[in-house]
């Protein structure tokens, strides 16, 4: 037994994970993150990520907000979610969509803060 009590294993906790992650790119790495930027690239699905940025929603939000046909939508998370960018569960007979990580609401909001201040002309900042 760990630590010598009986029936008591000590486990060490995982650290907490960390936003930003000291990388060296290689090949397959560039190609990975080329791949994820190659889904963001498309405004329709660009923005039924920026839906979900806010939290998890049916097709039926997410349809309502884009403005588009439903079978539009359902083709697009279909990419999203084999490319690994959305998860989805079941709700009964509903699919929620969800993004998959923190790193992928943070790109989404990024992305679109920067495309405003090419539009508005605001100052670009740190």
């Amino acid at each position: 037994m760990a630590n010598g009590a009986a029936g008591a294993i000590t486990k060490q906790q995982d650290p907490a994970p960390s936003l930003v992650h000291e990388v060296t790119p290689d090949a397959e790495l560039l190609d990975t993150a080329a791949g994820t930027l190659r889904m963001l690239a498309e405004p329709t699905r660009l923005h039924l990520l920026w839906q979900l940025t806010s939290g998890p929603k049916s097709v039926t939000e997410l349809t309502d907000a884009a403005d588009v046909p439903r079978t539009v939508v359902s083709q697009h998370l279909a990419k999203l979610r084999l490319s690994g960018l959305v998860d989805t569960r079941k709700d009964g007979r509903h699919v929620i969509y969800s993004l998959h990580d923190g790193h992928l609401v943070r790109l989404i909001r990024e992305t679109l803060n920067h495309a405003d201040h090419q539009l508005t002309g605001e100052p670009f900042h740190d």
